[in-house]
């Protein structure tokens, strides 16, 4: 019974997590997208118009974006510097 007692306190020591958010991701706007990637609004709408870029529709019009999906897509484009692929 004690063992069960002291499971019981190291999962109480963990912080709370709000069951309604968990395991759901917190989405921008193209304004917000447009300033974490370093470009203008207009390119981001450029960007959807043309299906470039990871995004998706909130009933219908709305536009948002995943934060880590606009990460890796933003890495695919990463080059690195120095001669040969050597960095220094």
């Amino acid at each position: 019974m004690e063992a069960a007692q002291v499971q019981f306190s190291t999962v109480s020591e963990q912080p709370p997590q709000r069951p309604d958010a968990a395991g759901f991701e917190a989405t921008v706007s193209v304004k917000t997208a447009a300033r974490f990637l370093g470009v203008s609004p207009s390119l981001v709408y450029a960007y959807v118009e043309r299906k470039q870029i990871p995004h998706f529709r909130m009933m219908g019009r709305t536009i948002r974006f995943s934060l880590i999906e606009l990460e890796k897509w933003r890495r695919q484009f990463f080059v690195s510097g120095g001669i040969n692929g050597e960095t220094t």
